[in-house]
């Protein structure tokens, strides 16, 4: 009894706040800052500049120029997330500003040196996440309150209109994360309706992550995002262009490897895979275990206290309650929903694409390849995402694997 009463205790301190959580903004960054001190002036010109700078093939020149800064002089958490987020888009823009005709070897030390130390600080990779594109780059646009991204890569609106609905789809699920406590308190203490309140909530939040994901379609033009972002958002681990990795100038001598950005470093279907207990075969379950390593630590800890609490199907299937196990298939099929519309995206975005490249490459370049922007994708990433997965059977994968924690069959599923 004192051990139960023991883990009850623990489940109630599962707050947002201590994970640092907003309660407005979910997983993103409060109000982001929009400038640093003016000593990181140069890092900041760079970055707001990233685009033009890629399309002059001047980017690379402009870092080469650029002062070795002092990263110990950022002082706070919100300072080192602007820091990271400005390097990450000038490192993404260095490696690629040639595309794949032109790889680099060597991020040299001016930039290399405290793009590790902020990363360091922060415990997140030296290269461009979710948690920068997403999470913290995004401000308010004065006074009409709407969104505007701090940087963004080639693809003028296009990219634009990927990050910020992204973010929307981020905003979209803050109520079923503040219910997500609710829930493991509701099986710690035995409570039915607690849980199914909590439950409704979740798949209420998760029907409206679909509806912002469907703003792609209207804001991101599917020939731009292939043909000019996705290189701009890959990374060199399982990437058979850059098979060797990234030397940091400066850190250490041997290449490292890094995974591109990719949906999966997002914490929120981590967070509802493990509340709804999805087990993914093990070598989608290692992707996505290494993707937690792209998250801000204190939202890693959040979905890993999750994973040690009490099972919830567990307690549906004991509680043999109608209203209970409606309540927690239905949240179940949501997540299926959430994800094949993911993937009807994906075959837009990517699969489609890809195609039209391949007959491009094999049709008469002089007349095809201006017009068409796919003609410009990296053919590293035909049949891979941008993290380095084989995306489509993994995407498929990993939503069979989430069906099969329903407790029954489901004709909508």
């Amino acid at each position: 009894m004192e051990n139960k009463a023991a883990d009850s205790d623990s489940r109630r301190s599962l707050s947002l706040k201590q994970y640092h959580i907003s309660d407005e903004y979910g997983f993103a960054l409060p109000d982001p800052l929009v400038e640093l001190p003016p000593y990181f002036k140069p890092w900041m010109d760079i970055a707001g500049r990233a685009s033009e700078l890629v399309s002059s093939h001047s980017l690379r020149s402009s870092v080469h120029r650029m002062p070795l800064l002092d990263a110990d002089l950022l002082q706070s958490h919100r300072e080192l997330r602007l820091a990271h987020l400005a390097l990450s888009i000038i490192t993404m823009g260095y490696v690629w500003q040639e595309g794949e005709e032109d790889k680099v070897k060597v991020l040299p030390q001016n930039l290399a040196v405290p793009y590790w130390e902020v990363s360091q600080k922060l415990g997140l990779p030296p290269i461009l996440t979710h948690a920068d594109g997403v999470l913290a780059n995004w401000r308010k646009r004065q006074p009409d309150g709407n969104l505007e991204l701090l940087f963004s890569i080639p693809g003028e609106e296009s990219a634009r209109g990927f990050f910020l609905v992204t973010l929307l789809v981020e905003l979209a699920a803050v109520p079923a994360l503040k219910a997500i406590p609710e829930v493991i308190c509701g099986v710690c203490d035995g409570d039915v309706s607690t849980v199914i309140r909590g439950l409704d909530v979740i798949s209420r939040s998760i029907d409206d992550m679909k509806e912002a994901l469907k703003q792609m379609h209207v804001y991101v033009d599917p020939s731009v995002f292939y043909g000019i972002m996705r290189i701009f958002l890959s990374g060199w681990k399982d990437n058979p262009s850059m098979a060797e990795g990234l030397v940091y100038e400066g850190v250490q001598a041997e290449p490292m490897e890094f995974s591109g950005g990719s949906a999966a470093q997002s914490s929120l279907l981590h967070s509802f895979d493990e509340l709804l207990g999805v087990k993914h075969e093990e070598k989608s379950a290692t992707f996505l275990t290494s993707m937690r390593g792209y998250m801000p630590p204190s939202h890693r800890c959040f979905i890993e206290e999750i994973s040690r609490a009490p099972s919830l199907r567990s307690f549906v299937l004991n509680q043999a309650d109608e209203s209970l196990t409606e309540a927690f298939d239905r949240c179940v099929a949501r997540l299926v929903s959430l994800r094949s519309y993911h993937i009807n995206i994906v075959s837009r975005f990517i699969t489609v694409p890809a195609s039209r490249a391949k007959q491009l490459r094999c049709a008469d370049p002089e007349s095809l390849a201006e017009h068409d922007p796919v003609w410009k994708a990296p053919t590293a990433l035909e049949e891979r995402g941008t993290g380095g997965s084989g995306i489509m059977s993994f995407l498929k994968t990993v939503r069979e694997r989430t069906k099969d924690v329903l407790t029954s069959v489901r004709s909508d599923v």
